[in-house]
């Protein structure tokens, strides 16, 4: 992006992108501690990640407030004007990426003492690396200016929905074989779920991103493979 004459219009240009990557990495970190405090039983990790959202929602005003101010003072038009409203939609999703973090890491106590059976906690655990690998490409992907890979990354979401049919199963069937482990078993579906939608607003990250850096729309026919409907019993 060109700079401006004002040269203090590129730099509040500069600091609502700074806090929009900041909440970018804070999102990553937080679904990183909130899966491991989970599948290690770690509560201290996960009453951290329950904090960490403060900060998260801190970063959210702040950005919101520069990004109004910058639109009330300078008037932003074309380019500008995409960048700070893109800015504005992303910094919503990656707030709502750190709410299903701590949504996680509040279940932490609830799955039990105990550790996640070794089946269970690699399942959850590759599911959330594909989750991670997303919320990472993301922001790598969008300050690097790559249109085409934000696009390949929008699709690839599909992999997660995939992944959650596959731990959505196996959890039912650890339910049906020992009814000791439903409540456990119950509080991992919420998890896994969370994770799932936060792998939907990484997509709607990478719309907003590709937007911004191309003036277009991706097709508003996103890929799912979410099996889950037809794998619940009918009512």
């Amino acid at each position: 992006m060109s700079e401006h004459i004002v040269s203090s219009f590129d730099e509040d240009l500069k600091q609502v992108g700074k806090l929009m990557r900041d909440m970018g990495e804070l999102a990553g970190a937080m679904v990183a501690d909130s899966t491991r405090a989970l599948i290690e039983a770690d509560n201290a990790l996960a009453q951290r990640v329950v904090s960490d959202d403060a900060i998260m929602d801190a970063r959210q005003r702040e950005l919101d407030t520069r990004a109004i101010t910058l639109i009330a003072k300078r008037q932003p038009m074309a380019d500008d004007l995409r960048s700070v409203v893109g800015a504005i939609r992303m910094a919503g999703d990656f707030e709502r990426i750190g709410d299903l973090a701590k949504n996680i890491a509040k279940r932490v106590g609830a799955v039990g003492q105990g550790m996640v059976p070794r089946e269970l906690a690699h399942s959850i655990d590759s599911m959330a690396e594909l989750v991670l690998e997303q919320v990472s490409g993301v922001g790598e992907e969008y300050a690097a200016g790559n249109a085409a890979a934000l696009a390949t990354l929008r699709d690839n979401d599909a992999r997660i929905d995939e992944k959650y049919t596959s731990v959505f199963r196996e959890l039912l069937t650890y339910m049906m074989e020992d009814p000791r482990n439903i409540t456990a078993c119950t509080h991992l579906l919420f998890c896994a779920k969370n994770l799932e939608r936060i792998g939907d607003h990484v997509t709607n990250i990478a719309e907003n991103a590709y937007y911004v850096l191309t003036g277009e729309q991706l097709s508003p026919n996103r890929p799912k493979h979410d099996e889950t409907a037809m794998s619940a019993p009918a009512a």
